[in-house]
């Protein structure tokens, strides 16, 4: 048996005595027991990894059916919401991006001029992935896509196996992709979690360029050049020989037409404030472009065994869980003890973010960073009174919370990512307690004095 596996056979009856057989039962009725009873392990189960995570998510939304705890309008919600088709869309678009070899042509392009310097090299790498962020809107699929690139740049750089270069390569790319990039609204499972559980309780859905002001100066840029900071203090290295040139061949007409495309979609992306097109439906015209016959890049073939359905089950489940937690208005009854502990009240602004954004971020440790808006978005109505925040800016303080990855099991991209690039889980570690430790103590004042010169607070 697995340690994770063991740790949610301990957990989930623990809880569920807890839940049971102490006062807390007497909070609840008996239907929303069971709901929190199964709210309860699926959290657990996402937690701890102790299955994979669609087979949690299912196991989430079969329960919710079979034991009749909410219509199927309620539990399979997230199946209907802009973040299920937002992962559609990013997957189709990474599998476009990967068999034409546009991404590999441009990172050549990119890293001819990165070999000077270790700084510029790490610094290259760190905003290559971040640009990513903003042409191909999923985590995994940067992941998948970028570690292989970095691979060749450590090895084109002279870094063997287990040097500090190829150990500062490899990190920069994987966190530099989903790092900086939680502050780009459709461009990791969270960010998507959170417009589509907002979008589903609370009618609202931010617009993608008024996420990128109020998140990404902090959040996404600042963040990066703390990232590079870090790496280049923590993995001092100096390359050895010069990338090679890639050739200077013009682009294929595949490359061109998918650069028309991808063009196209991130002006629209940008512009979503004028024409108010959700993100969701100008990603689905990209992949549904891609995928027509004559005209895209994808084949069938490819669609069928690259398009990895487990992502969209997980959003779904966890979509399901935050619905479920509204519709059995657990989220009230706990809401109104939990956030007693809190030290919120109308008029202190500073202590209010400051609360918001560090339970956000514990959430997540506990959680992980999906379960952050599964577990507080529907309790952004009673926040919103206790502190006189509008209920879009309290919201927008799950950001900071999703974004501050403390433990690297938070986050499945980065999971995904060391055994691709070779590197044990404690490098990963190391580098997420620090940055998060700076996150809070450097970038957090910051955003909330970014947050009022905008006049969100």
């Amino acid at each position: 048996m697995k340690r994770s596996q063991l740790i949610a056979l301990i957990l989930i009856p623990l809880l569920s005595a807890l839940l049971l057989l102490t006062p807390v039962a007497e909070l609840f009725t008996g239907q929303q027991q069971l709901s929190a009873l199964l709210i309860m392990a699926g959290m657990v189960l996402f937690a701890t990894g102790a299955l994979p995570e669609f087979v949690s998510a299912l196991l989430v939304l079969v329960l919710a059916m079979l034991l009749s705890l909410a219509p199927a309008e309620v539990v399979f919600s997230g199946l209907t919401s802009t973040a299920c088709w937002l992962i559609f869309s990013g997957l189709v678009i990474g599998i476009a991006i990967a068999e034409t070899g546009l991404a590999r042509r441009i990172s050549d392009r990119f890293t001819r001029y990165l070999d000077s310097s270790y700084a510029q090299l790490i610094t290259g790498i760190v905003f290559m992935g971040v640009l990513l962020g903003f042409v191909m809107p999923s985590s995994v699929g940067r992941v998948v896509l970028f570690i292989p690139i970095a691979l060749a740049i450590a090895e084109n750089c002279g870094f063997a196996r287990g040097s500090k270069g190829y150990y500062g390569v490899l990190l920069a790319a994987a966190f530099g992709c989903h790092l900086p990039t939680f502050a780009i609204l459709p461009a990791n499972i969270p960010n998507m979690i959170m417009i589509g559980s907002a979008e589903s309780i609370h009618g609202w859905t931010p617009m993608f360029t008024e996420y990128l002001l109020l998140h990404f100066p902090v959040l996404g840029l600042l963040k990066a050049v703390l990232l590079i900071g870090v790496i280049l203090l923590l993995y001092p290295d100096t390359p050895r020989r010069a990338a090679p040139v890639s050739r200077n061949g013009r682009f294929s007409f595949r490359e061109s037409r998918l650069m028309l495309i991808m063009l196209t979609t991130l002006g629209f992306w940008l512009t979503d404030s004028i024409h108010h097109i959700s993100a969701a439906w100008i990603g689905l015209a990209a992949a549904t472009v891609l995928l027509l016959p004559g005209v895209g890049m994808v084949s069938p073939k490819s669609f069928n065994d690259k398009v990895n359905i487990s992502s969209i089950l997980v959003v779904a489940g966890l979509l399901g869980i935050a619905s479920l937690i509204n519709y059995s208005q657990i989220s009230q009854v706990v809401g109104e003890r939990v956030l007693d502990w809190l030290p919120l009240e109308p008029g202190r602004d500073a202590v209010n973010f400051f609360s918001l954004s560090l339970a956000a971020m514990l959430t997540g440790v506990v959680a992980t960073l999906a379960g952050v808006p599964a577990t507080l978005t529907p309790l952004a109505g009673q926040i919103s009174q206790m502190t006189g925040f509008s209920l879009e800016a309290v919201l927008m303080t799950q950001v900071f919370g999703f974004s501050t990855i403390v433990f690297t099991y938070q986050s499945v991209p980065l999971m995904m990512a060391m055994p691709l690039a070779g590197i044990s889980i404690g490098h990963a570690a190391r580098l997420c307690l620090i940055l998060a430790a700076l996150t809070v103590v450097v970038l957090l004042p910051l955003d909330y004095l970014w947050w009022q010169l905008l006049g969100w607070i």
